[in-house]
């Protein structure tokens, strides 16, 4: 088990702490209903709190680890200091006035990843965009209710200061695969456009950044249904999670087929794209083609 904070967000932890109450729960051969008595709850608390979809109670969890029959000394602290953890406030929760509360989730799951794959048709990916693109992307996301300029920028704060998860000591690999539609489109105009391919230039020679780009020639290639993310984590109490964001909601999926499907299809597009090599090309080629805008 990874120690406590190791990730520093609370919903890793909260999942972590769920998967190993459900495992001592099922060895020791107790019900759901059983638990939810025991702590005062119903059948459907104990399957949130096994999910990580909610926080915990210390006190609860001491019941259910001696509901339990967890002897160890030493591991029984180690949980109990996993759900003191777990309810720490994330740093991107002094952002919740301006997020919706499905977004929180994933963004801890960002920061706690390993490997962030993710899928674009329309937007450069949020860990790869510049200020002034990710401004342009803000304010086309709220035309119905316009933000504030320092609203504004507290959204494009969060989002710099998401792409840490880059740059920090234990940085995250991410592999990102966009159509080519996406380096064309002047989100922002021209110039922002400009500035934001050059970035790009720059991010696609990380060590620990993958960037591929669906060339207009490839013609079509497998049908995805729009944008996802494929989250894995460097823990073994961390399934794979696939984020799919909606006009006014977010989907989490971690059903073993579910994930199975959406590997084969990130699989199947990257393939599709253009081999990271001829990633520099084809951003140059779009750089270039921004003089005839």
């Amino acid at each position: 088990m990874t120690e406590p904070g190791a990730y520093g967000g609370p919903t890793a932890l909260r999942i972590m702490l769920g998967v190993h109450l459900r495992r001592l729960r099922e060895d020791a051969g107790v019900t759901r209903s059983d638990a939810g008595w025991a702590i005062r709850g119903s059948e459907s608390k104990i399957s949130r709190l096994e999910l990580g979809r909610v926080g915990f109670k210390v006190r609860d969890v001491d019941d259910l680890l001696t509901l339990y029959k967890l002897d160890d000394p030493e591991e029984r602290d180690r949980l109990l200091t996993l759900a003191r953890e777990a309810n720490n406030p994330g740093w991107w929760q002094r952002y919740d006035d301006l997020t919706p509360a499905w977004f929180h989730s994933y963004l801890g799951l960002e920061m706690a990843a390993d490997l962030i794959r993710t899928f674009e048709l329309q937007f450069v990916p949020g860990l790869l965009q510049t200020p002034e693109y990710a401004r342009a992307v803000v304010q086309l996301g709220q035309q119905d209710q316009p933000l504030s300029r320092a609203e504004q920028d507290r959204l494009i704060s969060l989002r710099m200061s998401r792409q840490e998860v880059l740059t920090r000591q234990r940085p995250a690999r991410l592999w990102a695969v966009v159509d080519e539609s996406v380096l064309r489109r002047p989100i922002g105009g021209v110039k922002v456009l400009r500035a934001q391919l050059e970035f790009l230039l720059e991010a696609s020679r990380r060590h620990n950044v993958t960037l591929q780009i669906i060339p207009f020639e490839k013609g079509g290639y497998t049908s995805t249904g729009g944008a996802f993310t494929l989250l894995r984590f460097n823990d073994a109490d961390l399934p794979d999670i696939v984020y799919i964001e909606h006009l006014t909601s977010a989907v989490y999926l971690d059903k073993r087929e579910e994930l199975d499907t959406y590997a084969v299809t990130m699989d199947a597009v990257s393939i599709t794209a253009a081999q990271p090599r001829e990633t520099e090309a084809l951003i140059r080629r779009a750089i270039e083609a921004t003089d005839n805008y």
